[in-house]
């Protein structure tokens, strides 16, 4: 290893052009690749001492065959792409980025929201295809129009972006209402997850992917939704089986899906992007997080953890 430390970014291309990579301020040899394969990543990384990634998996096959790699900087909040058992036995540090959504993801929540209950998207069609010249007065009444104040809206996950969400949604004279994790008693200022699932207007999703919460939302939990509720997530496809979400659309349990995660993207077979078309589903490709400013944050994050490693004062280990 040269004493100038090898740093790779396995995925810049995760980043909109437009936002500018400022450089660790560490002396050390810069790498950067646009997007890699799996089968790219123990090439790459051969002979790094810090590994940069976004979404490109880091798992214990390749981890085991990197002795000289010591440090992974995530730049996302969500780390499941990196196996951290693997790392704490291997001794690699990993960080990742925190408190960079609290405006961008709410603010994309109620787009998708909005966008859902005021029928904006069928509307702008209609517009676009001649209706309005048609309708031969001021306006015209094609898709049900309801508004959001004095409903109710079922947070999943108390962190940062759901507080935000709560915030947002007291502002528009909403009722917002934290959910107890599934199949665990509420504690203090929680509501049961049935409870939520009988009455809430809008069920946002904001909790992590984990073996607990993959396919949280599934069809037992769409027939026990009584209020025809919109589904928002925002967090991480497997929160939702997609299937039995078209499913609920269709049988009328559900009044629409505003989608901007999917479990494998860019999507393959997918039931929920097989009905996107659909007028009471939006469905977006995962840039809720993406506004300029926060792209800026998440890099300013990641370079400082980079940084804080390289001087040997990491910050926000997860390992």
């Amino acid at each position: 290893m040269t004493d100038a430390p090898r740093i790779v970014f396995l995925d810049r291309e995760t980043f909109a052009p437009a936002v500018e990579l400022t450089a660790p301020a560490a002396p050390h040899a810069w790498e950067a690749h646009q997007r890699t394969a799996p089968e790219e990543v123990a090439a790459r990384l051969a002979g790094a001492r810090v590994a940069i990634t976004n979404k490109v998996p880091l798992r214990r096959a390749v981890l085991e065959g990197l002795p000289e790699l010591k440090f992974i900087s995530v730049a996302a909040t969500g780390y499941d792409c990196v196996d951290i058992a693997a790392c704490r036995e291997l001794g690699i540090q990993v960080s990742n980025v925190r408190g960079y959504a609290k405006h961008t993801v709410p603010e994309h929540v109620f787009a998708l929201i909005l966008g859902l209950r005021r029928a904006i998207v069928q509307y702008r069609a209609d517009v676009i295809a001649g209706r309005w010249e048609d309708a031969g007065q001021f306006c015209f009444h094609d898709h049900p129009i309801r508004d959001l104040a004095g409903s109710r809206i079922a947070i999943f996950g108390g962190g940062a972006i759901g507080s935000a969400v709560a915030r947002i949604a007291e502002g528009f004279g909403m009722e917002p209402v934290f959910v107890a994790r599934k199949r665990e008693a509420p504690g203090a200022g929680r509501i049961p997850f049935e409870a939520a699932l009988e009455t809430a207007d809008i069920l946002s999703l904001h909790c992590p992917l984990t073996p607990a919460t993959q396919d949280m939302i599934a069809a037992p939990e769409f027939a026990r939704m009584g209020r025809r509720p919109l589904l928002i997530n925002t967090a991480r496809g497997g929160l939702v089986n997609g299937a039995d979400a078209v499913a609920a659309l269709e049988g009328g349990l559900i009044g629409g899906l505003g989608i901007d995660v999917l479990p494998v993207e860019p999507p393959t077979d997918d039931p929920i992007r097989a009905a996107a078309a659909r007028p009471d589903v939006i469905l977006t490709p995962h840039v809720g997080w993406a506004s300029e400013e926060a792209q800026e944050e998440v890099w300013r994050q990641t370079v400082e953890a980079v940084d804080a490693f390289l001087a040997g004062a990491p910050v926000r280990l997860l390992t």
